[in-house]
């Protein structure tokens, strides 16, 4: 019998050791049998998570700027263009968020937690 590269081969028997595993039992409440969509909010909700993504753009961005400006691998010059930059995008960000009625870009993604943390300046390092 000849094994090809990345196979894994076993037993029903080899998989008993992760039979005791506890599957959690459903503790959320059962989904409703109508989805109650209204326009209005399904927008909202869109626009909140295309603003989220961004924010988590300018937030990753930003770190990666302050990295290279602690390196000195910009010149001074590319750091006053880099924080004007930044300080922008900033302000539109707040500009859409209040155009579009948002006050918290902040998604709870579940078991992983909230994507932002919009209490501090920073959000979740």
């Amino acid at each position: 019998m000849s094994r090809r590269q990345g196979e894994v081969r076993g037993t029903p028997e080899d998989l008993e050791a992760f039979a005791d595993v506890a599957v959690p039992a459903q503790t959320e409440r059962p989904l409703p049998r109508r989805i109650a969509l209204e326009p209005e909010k399904v927008e909202q909700g869109l626009t909140q998570l295309v603003l989220s993504v961004v924010e988590l753009l300018r937030r990753l961005l930003e770190k990666q700027a302050i990295r290279r400006v602690e390196g000195g691998t910009l010149s001074p010059a590319e750091v006053e263009r880099l924080g004007t930059t930044l300080m922008k995008l900033e302000e539109q960000m707040v500009i859409l968020k209040d155009h579009f009625h948002i006050e918290s870009l902040d998604i709870d993604l579940g078991p992983l937690g909230n994507l932002f943390d919009d209490r501090g300046p920073q959000g979740r390092s």
